[in-house]
């Protein structure tokens, strides 16, 4: 799902990915060039190998990549020359484990994963001479043959940036059969008689002899060391084989995806549910490995040191912030605390909590939203982590310029003294960080309460919470760039993508508010104006200015042919907005874009996106969305209810109890909502995640036409209502 991507459109910008839940390595057939993003599309008609990759988006790009590629007749390594035509015909593709025909040397590969390697079987059906190619990729590596032992060790020092000068991901890869012959090559030569090589780019190639059957492969690999990749390997895989670890592989896979169970016939949609949530499981990836003595140490990509402890990369919490992390403190809250661990860790590290790391700091995308993750955690029960230490990083993060701009806060200086980031310092998407950092001070303002913080703390990050106010242009009803002197622009010009803004335009970033929704609605002229400026959203055609940007970003393009107007669910800072009619007199248009989004957006295919995935956050809105509620607020304890897409989901929450979701009458007509009770007891709006994690039935009554509920002021959290309760 999603891999019919490109540079210029995405439907979701993924891969294969075969690997375990949040595992260190993922494997992929690679059927793009050494180092484009886009490894595997689904339009290629060859392969070029099978990679290892740790590549959480294309625009990132990978570290510590190596492949293999089976190849018979001449013996060939580059990459080009390797390559093989398949087909989808004879390709089998699933999160345990992958399979296909290659053509032109008429071998059948498959591998299966552990969580940091491999098994892999290659049928050569008899050919006359079977080969074995290792590429080591083309940003420095070192490969060793060991035909004694029938193995080869080896490493790469590939990256995308993010690494200290030490970076290495070491491998071992032990074969089932010995070398009938064995070469080292560098770029396209051969390099003699020597069987150990390092260079720009390096690789191996071993040969099993005429009529060789079949070969069995195994992997691992280490950020650490090579005795370390052969722990991993020893401990991980052993003495299975290539059955007995996809065995396990699916096992591991279906464990995870039972827990939650649902009951339909819409087998189409239950396609894309569990599509999405396989993604929702990937990413953030361990970064940590078990050594010698059974305890848990990670190289730090931070500062190249092997430390003890874990550590967790490959995400963008931009995106992931939204409700990725929301559902892992549903759904997976000791996973949650050992990424908070993690977070710790990298603070200690690095001196900066974590915005975009892979592995490391990544300058990427805007705000401070590593505060979210950690609030919404602790007011969510999670525990086993520092959180003094975390908040003391987070109110670093909130005071001082990191090293990296996607570190930190730019700006922070203007932001304190004018109450908002202007746009004509030379900080660039002012407006967009000016939202995103009165969010972050909502969540200070929320961990700062629940931890007691003195009282004149706990009011600065209340106060900044409402800077958003600041932003807002009247004469637009939206969120607009401010000069230094205060002035708004003179023209005004809602379409423009860029500039202001991140990846978006006013229309989207201007619902950029999920700690004061409520306080927005007032802003805009109260109840009815609020509704018409939501409506707009949808109605007004999809047009656009690019200019900021010089040409059609591939964002841009996904919202113009949704045929939604203006709405741009294919990237985030829009996606919770259809939620926000829960907030207003019409709820039920919440209802009905939701329904539409999630049939329209959304399918179990390869262009079955609307836009990139971004590790896991596009899927877990569908995730939400189909279970019938989404977490608009994170740190606010809160889901705000929508229109469940199944009759019923059986869930297996994390203390044993069992939530169960149903809604009557549901179907493809009956997307309104009529009554909601939990446990009986008729609800409003919004459900609390304490009320949801005792365990219990929430059971919906739909209808096929819109009900107006007598609960117009029963509204979720928003925090100008919480200060006129206080």
């Amino acid at each position: 799902m999603g891999t019919q991507s490109s540079y210029s459109l995405s439907n979701g910008n993924t891969y294969p990915s075969v690997s375990l839940p949040w595992g260190m390595n993922a494997w992929s057939a690679q059927t793009g060039k050494m180092g484009d993003g886009w490894m595997y599309s689904y339009n290629a008609e060859k392969i070029r190998g099978f990679k290892q990759t740790h590549q959480p988006s294309p625009w990132i790009n990978d570290y510590g990549c190596f492949s293999l590629m089976p190849v018979s007749g001449r013996m060939r390594w580059d990459e080009n020359s390797r390559a093989s035509w398949f087909s989808h015909k004879a390709e089998s593709a699933h999160p345990y484990g992958y399979e296909v025909y290659l053509a032109d040397h008429h071998v059948q590969a498959a591998f299966t994963p552990t969580e940091r390697g491999a098994v892999f079987f290659f049928d050569f059906r008899g050919k006359d001479s079977s080969w074995l190619v290792i590429d080591a990729m083309d940003k420095g590596g070192y490969i060793k043959v060991i035909p004694k032992e029938k193995k080869i060790i080896g490493y790469t020092s590939y990256n995308s940036g993010g690494v200290p000068e030490n970076f290495k991901n070491y491998f071992v890869i032990e074969f089932s059969k010995p070398f009938a012959m064995a070469h080292n090559w560098r770029g396209q030569n051969l390099s003699g008689d020597t069987l150990e090589i390092s260079g720009k780019h390096v690789g191996a190639i071993v040969g099993f002899g005429v009529g060789a059957q079949s070969v069995e492969v195994k992997v691992a690999s280490s950020f650490i060391s090579s005795e370390q990749a052969l722990i991993n390997l020893n401990r991980e895989i052993g003495a299975n084989d290539f059955a007995s670890i996809f065995t396990k592989a699916k096992k591991i896979w279906n464990q995870e995806l039972s827990r939650m169970q649902i009951e339909d016939d819409n087998v189409d949609a239950i396609r894309t549910f569990y599509s999405c949530l396989y993604r929702v499981l990937l990413f953030p990836r361990k970064f940590y490995e078990v050594d010698a003595n059974n305890k848990i140490v990670h190289y730090s990509p931070y500062n190249g040191e092997v430390l003890p402890g874990k550590l967790f990369t490959d995400n963008g919490f931009w995106d992931t912030f939204r409700a990725v992390f929301p559902f892992f403190n549903l759904m997976y809250p000791s996973l949650n605390a050992e990424i908070m661990e993690g977070l710790v860790n990298t603070y200690k590290e690095s001196g900066w909590l974590p915005e975009w790391a892979s592995p490391g700091h990544r300058d990427c995308m805007i705000g401070s939203n590593s505060t979210s993750l950690i609030a919404d955690a602790w007011l969510k029960g999670v525990r086993g982590f520092d959180i003094e230490t975390l908040y003391e990083a987070m109110k670093k993060n909130a005071e001082l310029e990191g090293p990296v701009s996607s570190v930190g806060r730019r700006g922070i200086d203007w932001y304190n003294q004018l109450g908002y980031v202007p746009n004509d310092v030379g900080i660039n998407e002012s407006a967009a960080r000016t939202l995103e950092y009165a969010y972050a001070d909502f969540c200070l303002y929320q961990l700062s309460n629940a931890l007691q913080k003195p009282k004149e703390e706990q009011n600065r990050w209340l106060r900044q919470s409402m800077n958003y106010k600041n932003l807002f242009y009247k004469p637009n009803l939206l969120m607009a760039g401010r000069s230094k002197t205060g002035q708004f622009p003179n023209t005004f010009n809602p379409f423009k993508w860029g500039g202001d803004f991140t990846e978006g335009n006013a229309w989207h970033y201007s619902w950029s508010v999920f700690q004061d929704i409520e306080g927005l609605k007032q802003l805009m002229g109260g109840d009815s104006m609020f509704i018409a400026m939501l409506d707009s959203v949808f109605k007004m055609p999809p047009v656009f200015d690019e200019s900021y940007y010089g040409q059609v970003i591939h964002e841009i393009r996904e919202m113009q042919i949704m045929n939604m107007g203006q709405y741009a669910h294919g990237n985030q800072p829009i996606q919770h907005m259809p939620y926000l009619y829960q907030y207003s007199s019409e709820p039920f248009k919440t209802e009905y874009w939701v329904r539409e989004i999630m049939d329209r957006l959304y399918k179990a295919s390869p262009d079955g996106y609307c836009g990139d995935e971004d590790n896991g956050q596009t899927s877990a809105w569908y995730v939400f969305s189909a279970m019938g509620f989404y977490p608009v607020t994170p740190a606010s304890n809160q889901y705000v209810l929508g229109s469940p897409l199944f009759k019923k989901v059986a869930i297996l929450l994390p203390n044993g109890k069992r939530l169960t979701i149903t809604a009557e009458n549901q179907d493809a007509d009956n997307r309104y909502v009529k009554e909601v009770f939990w446990e009986g007891k008729m609800v409003s709006r919004f459900i609390d995640h304490q009320l949801l994690m005792k365990g219990g039935s929430l059971r919906f009554s739909m209808k096929a036409y819109p009900f107006f509920r007598n609960d117009s002021k029963v509204y979720p959290f928003s925090l100008s209502e919480q200060r006129l309760l206080k």
